[in-house]
């Protein structure tokens, strides 16, 4: 199957099925999220009407912090959807960046695809994306392509080694990622971002990424969509046995968001992205050390829609971490990342196995 009939599938797979990670037992979100708790100010002393939410990131600025993450492009039916995300994204001066550039870089002809994204929102920050693998088959040359298609801001190099792992036609080849991605550091006069895609990144692995000069880490951790429960259902449609049973057993695969966004906050911005859905899960994330958050999966259907429908729902996300901050009586974002947090469960236990006073976050 084609990378552009591939690109279709997911998109109308994520907008139609149940893709997200399970439940723990608990009844859980595999997020962490649910283990972290504000301390209420009961006597917050500042008005909600006030409450600034503006933040920089990597040199642009945002009205709140939030991006829309990596979807979509690469195939006609993609155009419509990638246009209702970026004239949200302009009318709420948020980033946005694209899904995979691959299928351009086969075809030029589903540019356009991606190049709406710009065309769309020509005042804000936007990122390109490619998979480390394509870099390895493309060179700079093609990572200096998918900017130009799209005059991106700043480039995404997306890890997905667990997905190619359980899709028939994966590429498992992962020898040379770390000096590739060291290469286009050195090579590009834009920022580099290093994504995951629903597995988390760990402290080992986001030392390396800074080291290597990256600009940002993008956790994307477990607890949003999974992709290989994604290729599970691709997997029953092919009648691919194996691939499904492969991608049942590793559905849950990961570092959860939460976790991976401590472990990575070393010397770079991060992006706390996988299973952001509320208002709550952005303040949470940046009182643990995010810079900044990023959403998918809850937006594509509203996208069906139009932008309307996207500006609706991040209106919300808004509204909520507004909430939250006046409960906590922030006025601005710098002192919400200040904030103190309980953090309790499973998500503290993993965390003092590895090593982190969790502590910390309730007596600062």
């Amino acid at each position: 199957m084609n990378t552009s009939n591939r690109k279709i599938e997911h998109l109308t797979l994520c907008a139609t099925h149940e893709v997200e990670s399970h439940r723990d037992d608990h009844g859980h979100r595999r997020t962490g999220f649910d283990d972290i708790s504000f301390i209420h100010n009961a006597l917050p002393q500042i008005n909600m009407d006030k409450i600034e939410t503006t933040i920089d990131f990597l040199g642009e600025q945002f009205a709140f912090p939030l991006l829309i993450s990596s979807m979509t492009g690469g195939h006609p039916d993609t155009l419509e959807v990638n246009r209702a995300l970026a004239l949200a994204a302009e009318e709420m001066q948020i980033g946005i960046g694209v899904g995979s550039q691959r299928a351009a870089l086969e075809d030029p002809a589903l540019e356009d695809s991606f190049r709406v994204v710009r065309d769309s929102a020509p005042d804000i920050f936007v990122f390109g994306n490619l998979g480390i693998t394509q870099i390895q088959e493309y060179g700079i040359e093609g990572v200096e392509q998918a900017v130009g298609m799209i005059d991106a801001d700043a480039i995404a190099i997306h890890l997905n080694f667990l997905q190619e792992a359980v899709q028939p036609e994966g590429n498992t080849n992962a020898l040379g990622g770390l000096e590739l991605i060291r290469q286009v550091c050195q090579s590009m006069d834009i920022p580099v971002i290093v994504k995951e895609t629903g597995c988390g990144i760990s402290h080992e692995v986001a030392q390396v990424l800074c080291d290597a000069g990256v600009s940002a880490i993008d956790v994307g951790g477990l607890g949003g969509t999974s992709w290989a429960g994604v290729e599970v259902y691709r997997a029953k449609e092919q009648g691919a046995e194996r691939c499904e049973g492969l991608g049942n057993l590793f559905w849950d695969w990961g570092i959860p968001t939460s976790v991976s966004v401590i472990e990575s906050s070393i010397s770079v911005p991060v992006i706390a992205t996988g299973g952001i859905r509320t208002g709550m899960d952005i303040a949470k994330s940046l009182a643990i050390g995010a810079s900044l958050c990023g959403t998918a999966l809850p937006l594509i259907r509203p996208a069906l829609n139009g932008s309307k429908e996207v500006v609706k729902r991040l209106r919300t996300m808004l509204e909520e971490l507004k909430v939250v901050m006046f409960l906590t009586g922030y006025d601005n974002i710098e002192d919400l990342m200040q904030s103190r947090v309980v953090i309790t469960g499973k998500t503290a236990k993993y965390l003092n196995e590895r090593g982190y006073n969790t502590k910390h976050f309730a007596k600062r």
